[in-house]
């Protein structure tokens, strides 16, 4: 199979609950090796709690998930994390009381292969310096006290330190400043460059379309529209129905 065709997440009939209330009504999507996709939707639609359910966060779910040919529909989070499969909460849960070097150390994990048996990407907090500016200038400097989006950082940098094929994204710009915005969207690129695959829950157009290759459209927990990110981002029907607020 050409690598660039392989599928590395699928997910089908993926349903998932919130104790008796269901919030997912079976959600099918794949995300193939380099390729970021957007998962749009509205505050509430159950973009983060489709990114949970993949990384089984969620104590009841439902249908397939499916990852490097393995299934991990019941497999446990730790377990999936040290398959390759990264996740960046929305909120953040850095170590406050550690040090930014050493929230990246405790999150270290062995370089990986490719399928094919090729190298692939092998972080190190050098390298993510250079991605993260700001972090690179404050290593020694306990979590507590770096701002919010040097934080949201953090939390990217630290899921990369386990060098993970493909990344969980929840709402990498929501709430950051400007120039936080923008080095996300070299990391994303960047990861897109050496191969990571990126599935990004986002409400921000502009953020999304700069990164993206295709999207799907969520609302109340249904998948409504799927396309290319150029083609979303031209539809002004979809996105009225769906997008705005």
């Amino acid at each position: 199979m050409n690598p660039v065709n392989e599928v590395l997440l699928e997910a089908n009939r993926l349903s998932a609950w919130y104790g008796a209330a269901q919030i997912l009504f079976d959600v099918d999507l794949q995300v193939r090796r380099g390729e970021v996709v957007a998962l749009m939707g509205r505050n509430g639609a159950g973009k983060s709690t489709t990114l949970k359910a993949l990384m089984g966060m969620l104590a009841r779910r439902d249908g397939q998930v499916s990852f490097m040919g393995r299934d991990i529909s019941r497999t446990e989070p730790h377990v999936i994390a040290r398959a390759g499969l990264g996740f960046v909460p929305e909120d953040r849960r850095i170590f406050a009381d550690l040090t930014v070097l050493e929230n990246l150390e405790v999150a270290r994990q062995l370089p990986r292969r490719w399928p094919d048996g090729s190298d692939a990407p092998n972080w190190t907090p050098a390298a993510l310096f250079e991605l993260f500016p700001n972090l690179g200038e404050m290593p020694d400097r306990p979590g507590a006290r770096i701002s919010g989006g040097e934080q949201q950082m953090l939390t990217v940098a630290r899921t990369l330190m386990g060098n993970p094929l493909l990344v969980l994204l929840d709402e990498p710009s929501e709430g950051v400043a400007p120039l936080i915005v923008e080095q996300m969207v070299r990391m994303i690129l960047a990861l897109k460059r050496q191969g990571v695959s990126v599935l990004l829950s986002e409400q921000n157009m502009h953020f999304a379309a700069l990164v993206s290759d295709r999207a799907y459209v969520l609302e109340k927990g249904q998948i409504r529209h799927q396309a290319t990110m150029a083609n979303l981002a031209a539809n002004e029907e979809v996105r009225r129905a769906y997008l705005s607020l």
